[in-house]
């Protein structure tokens, strides 16, 4: 029974972090890149890096809306205290 190649690897995409998703990437690419695996392994490789890509991306995309929700309060929170401000004088 041929052994798969991505067994070392982690399994559940969905519970990965940021980082550990990322790691992985790394691992999964470096492997493709050195070669030497069969064909079927090699898509297996090529599939969970797609998918692991895919978790990063969701992680920065996910940062990034939190990023954009923080400036825009603090844009309305300094917008708020600049009208109570002038409405003082």
């Amino acid at each position: 029974m041929p052994i798969d190649p991505t067994a070392a690897l982690g399994a559940d995409i969905a519970d990965l972090t940021y980082e550990q998703a990322r790691d992985e990437l790394v691992q999964v690419v470096s492997r493709l890149e050195t070669g030497g695996e069969p064909l079927e392994a090699s898509l297996a490789l090529w599939e969970r890096g797609e998918a692991l890509a895919a978790r990063c991306q969701e992680w920065l995309d996910g940062a990034r809306e939190k990023l954009d929700a923080a400036r825009s309060g603090a844009r309305a929170g300094a917008t708020a205290t600049t009208s109570t401000d002038t409405d003082d004088e």
